[in-house]
């Protein structure tokens, strides 16, 4: 910190989440709208709080990030899923270091035709084995 305080913060930590994820998509602007959609999705669900940070986007629960969003290539944008069990078939697939090390499943997604009912039942999963017990 001193470091810091003395010579200056790097820029992405003087950012504001705004320009955060401007910064994600500034070269594939084709894939914001499948952020804007799953970001719809979480709103969806209950209590979640975004969080940008300099390469991907974490969603958090009532206790803890059951998802992320990242700007995997050019042409896809992966959305990683904390879940406690999970068997890859179809679009889900294991998560391959994704943003948030507790990230445990991953679905590549192309457009925003691909925030389906498939996505929405591992997001809502997801949401569910991440929330507070009670």
């Amino acid at each position: 910190m001193l470091v810091m305080e003395t010579f200056g913060y790097p820029d992405f930590l003087k950012a504001s989440s705004d320009d955060l994820i401007e910064g994600q998509y500034a070269d594939r602007p084709a894939l914001r709208p499948i952020l804007d959609a799953v970001l719809a999705e979480a709103a969806q669900l209950g209590e979640v709080t975004i969080q940008a940070r300099k390469t991907y986007v974490s969603l958090v629960g009532p206790q803890r990030t059951f998802a992320t969003v990242e700007p995997s290539t050019k042409t896809r944008v992966d959305l990683g899923l904390r879940l406690q069990t999970f068997k890859p078939a179809g679009r889900i697939d294991r998560a391959r270091s994704m943003g948030n090390s507790q990230v445990t499943a991953r679905i590549g997604l192309s457009s925003t035709d691909d925030v389906d009912d498939e996505v929405r039942k591992w997001f809502t999963q997801a949401y569910r084995e991440n929330r507070r017990k009670r």
